[in-house]
């Protein structure tokens, strides 16, 4: 017996040492499951013992393309899925694959022709094979089949068994197709109309006492509008029901009812469910936006009517206002105190309208339009150089000739006036009509005015070097509300009723047409970059425009109540604000991105009220500090007020 069973495994050990398959170096055993699983995985399956089967390196399509011009067996390669090896078909293998495709058996010397075998005789033989009886079984149903099924509807009755529900499949219908519609979608689109409400105790012939109103609920009732009633009608009490007038608004009611009917479309409309925060932008909190004003903090009192304009020199150290009390005074911003009433040269008095420094830090000048003439004033304060190179400026040119000045029907003057010892030299520019606005250019030489009423002439542009003057928008469509120069390019903006155009002054041409859909613009303000604007109007509105966006607004705002009467940038913050008729003044932080992919960033972050309302005025003006977050704003109640 030892003899034997050592003899057996010495032949199973010779067996499994011969047994070696040569189909396959590498035999991938992960089994009948789609190789797509593995495409997240650097192998595609195990070994028999257990190891990884990584997968071969590939190519690009450009190694692809080498092998295929280099590889003179690159057409009978194929790639096998189970290793992802690259492998070369053998000749007999091509054999094969040819048989295959011309419809040919694939088995070599395969013949589709033998003579046929006939195992059967076609002989019928006298006594069969067998002739037993069939089982009793096979024609009885079976006991055991029937307690099968017995259990299995009681398991079902008991829902221990439940059906396999088949998955559902996708329902499409075409997207734009409104051809075809089932007549039966219309049916379940119909709604029926609401039915009348039923009467209730109040219209009852005999209403309970606590219904019936008292004299003085129907005197509040007959003081009441119809639409504020709660019911059209008094409840009243009759013996009988013959007793029972007819109703007067009958005939109304039931024609209104009809009308309801006839006239209001019911029809299921498809509601989307939307959070309401999510149609709020997010936008950063007010604190993470500082500095901005927030604080009255200085009261400039001492005018004795509505001021109309502010203006703040280039250093930030004075600010001048203009009043209807035919002044215009000089204040320190630090300390709120009136440091000069500036005299006005011989002019016909009128009030001031408009003022502005000019931005030359060289320069102590301040440009104030009384009624139709323009002042340009050495205010005399700062440093004595300043005022005397001031001084010197406006004495070193000669007028021009009359001609010249008859041409544009503006006239250039020098008054020289001396007053408490002191001599003081200003330039008064007469214009045809009254002047409403003076802007600078960025660098001090150049100014236009705005006359009201002038037609096509409303707009001069003057150049104080040379004193010269020149129209050169003589035929402007619209009325002139407001002009401003580019901070930095030759641009020229004019704000009519309805739209600003640009003018490129260097090619004297039309650049772009802002079209800002108000009513009628009332100020009009350049970002200190140059490619945003800021527009105000009397309906309310304020528009900030994108130039190299649209012509269209790109952000309209609708904070105020009443009419908008200025808007301003500030020169050095992302800060702008507006003022209006309703006494409030709000900021905003307006970011401008150097990326021009990126939209500008506006977020109101305060409203500043102090100002009272006269006469339905209320601020009038409104500008920043040049270099701290102040805002300065003046009003009807005959003061400035400063917001830190």
């Amino acid at each position: 017996g030892n003899a034997g069973g050592v003899s057996r495994t010495s032949s199973w050990r010779e067996v499994e040492e011969t047994d070696t398959s040569d189909e396959e170096e590498v035999r991938n055993t992960v089994g009948n499951i789609p190789l797509e699983w593995y495409d997240d995985y650097p192998h595609v399956g195990y070994t028999q013992e257990g190891a990884r089967v990584f997968k071969p390196a590939k190519g690009d399509e450009l190694d692809d393309f080498l092998a295929k011009m280099d590889d003179p067996n690159y057409w009978r390669t194929v790639e096998d899925k189970v290793t992802g090896k690259k492998t070369v078909l053998s000749d007999e293998e091509l054999d094969v694959i040819k048989k295959i495709q011309s419809l040919d058996y694939p088995v070599l010397g395969y013949d589709p022709h033998q003579p046929y075998v006939d195992f059967f005789t076609h002989e019928k033989m006298d006594h069969p094979l067998s002739n037993a009886m069939k089982p009793k079984s096979s024609f009885i149903p079976s006991k055991w089949e029937r307690k099968r099924v017995s259990k299995l509807v009681h398991a079902i009755k008991m829902g221990w068994i439940k059906p396999i529900k088949k998955p559902e499949k996708p329902k499409f219908h075409m997207l734009w197709d409104n051809t075809d519609q089932d007549p039966s979608i219309r049916q379940r689109m119909h709604i029926p109309a609401p039915k009348l409400k039923l009467p209730g105790h109040a219209e009852s012939y005999n209403p309970p006492p606590e219904y019936l109103p008292t004299q003085q609920e129907i005197k509040e009732w007959e003081e009441m509008d119809p639409e504020d009633r709660p019911r059209n009608f008094l409840p009243h009490r009759y013996d009988s029901l013959r007793r029972v007038p007819a109703y007067q608004n009958f005939i109304k009611e039931r024609f209104e009812r009809c009308l309801d009917l006839y006239l209001c479309p019911r029809q299921r409309k498809m509601r989307v469910q939307v959070d309401p925060e999510d149609l709020i932008p997010k936008l950063p909190k007010p604190r993470d936006l500082q500095p901005f004003p927030t604080t009255e903090t200085i009261v400039y009192e001492g005018h004795t009517d509505m001021v109309r304009c502010v203006s703040v020199e280039p250093r930030g150290q004075w600010l001048a206002s203009g009043s209807d009390d035919q002044t215009l005074r000089l204040w320190e911003v630090e300390t709120g105190r009136c440091v000069r009433t500036l005299p006005l040269p011989p002019v016909p008095p009128g009030c001031v309208t408009a003022l502005s420094f000019c931005p030359n830090a060289g320069l102590t000048l301040l440009a104030a339009a009384v009624g139709s003439v323009v002042c340009l004033l050495n205010h005399g304060l700062g440093d004595r150089l300043l005022v005397s190179a001031t001084h010197n400026t406006l004495l070193s040119q000669d007028p021009v000739s009359e001609e010249v000045s008859e041409s544009t029907g503006v006239k250039w003057n020098v008054v020289r006036e001396t007053k408490d010892g002191r001599r003081d030299v200003s330039i008064t520019v007469e214009h045809t009509k009254p002047v409403k606005q003076v802007v600078w250019h960025y660098r001090g030489d150049y100014f236009a005015t705005v006359m009201a009423d002038a037609q096509g002439a409303s707009v001069v542009i003057h150049q104080l070097s040379k004193r010269q003057s020149q129209c050169p928008f003589r035929n402007s469509k619209g009325v002139v509300q407001k002009v401003s120069f580019h901070p930095s390019k030759p641009f020229f903006f004019i704000a009519t009723q309805t739209s600003v155009r640009v003018y490129n002054l260097a090619k004297q041409e039309l650049t772009k047409k802002l079209l800002t859909g108000a009513k009628w613009i009332s100020s009009i303000a350049v970002h200190p970059q140059g490619d945003n604007v800021l527009v105000g109007s009397y309906d309310k509105k304020l528009c900030w425009f994108d130039m190299d966006l649209s012509s269209k607004p790109y952000k309209v705002l609708r904070h105020h109540k009443q009419a908008v009467r200025q808007v301003c940038f500030h020169s050095c913050y992302p800060l702008f604000a507006s003022c209006s008729d309703d006494g409030s003044v709000i900021v905003c932080h307006g970011k401008v991105f150097n990326d021009l992919m990126q939209n500008p960033q506006i977020v109101p972050v305060k409203v500043l009220k102090g100002h009272a309302t006269v006469d339905g005025l209320s601020v009038l003006d409104c500008v920043f500090h040049p270099s701290q977050p102040w805002l300065f704003s003046a009003g009807t109640d005959h003061t400035i007020r400063l917001y830190t």
